[in-house]
């Protein structure tokens, strides 16, 4: 009976792990345009409210909370392999990012970040 139960035991295993982690990275795209940067977070299953960002140097910081919505009343977990945490995500972008223009959306599960500043050479 013994050998059934660890039979399953990597079911259980990926939760466990991401259990353990205290904190997610969203992973990241950069891009270069003319006039600056475009940097999208994935952000899936992240509410728009749970998220802010802050700009020191050319650091750009994004954190908040990804939450664990409960989608039916009375399921219970079977398998869980998404992480619901806090998460910070720090990039390092070329310039002073105190002295850009800096624009947010939130489009289908991504934050997208734009940094432009007034001269293209920035």
């Amino acid at each position: 009976m013994a050998r059934d139960a660890f039979r399953f035991l990597p079911l259980f295993l990926p939760g466990a792990q991401a259990a353990r982690q205290a904190e997610w990275q969203p992973s990241v795209d950069l891009y270069r345009s003319r006039t600056g940067w475009l940097v999208k977070f994935d952000l899936a299953g992240v509410h728009p409210k749970d998220v802010e960002w802050s700009v020191s140097g050319n650091s750009l910081t994004v954190r908040g909370t990804r939450r664990d919505h409960l989608l039916e009343e009375g399921c219970r977990h079977y398998r869980m392999e998404i992480t619901y945490s806090s998460f910070e995500r720090r990039i390092e972008i070329p310039g002073d990012l105190t002295t850009a223009k800096i624009s947010t959306e939130h489009l289908e599960g991504m934050l997208i970040v734009r940094v432009q500043w007034e001269e293209a050479g920035a």
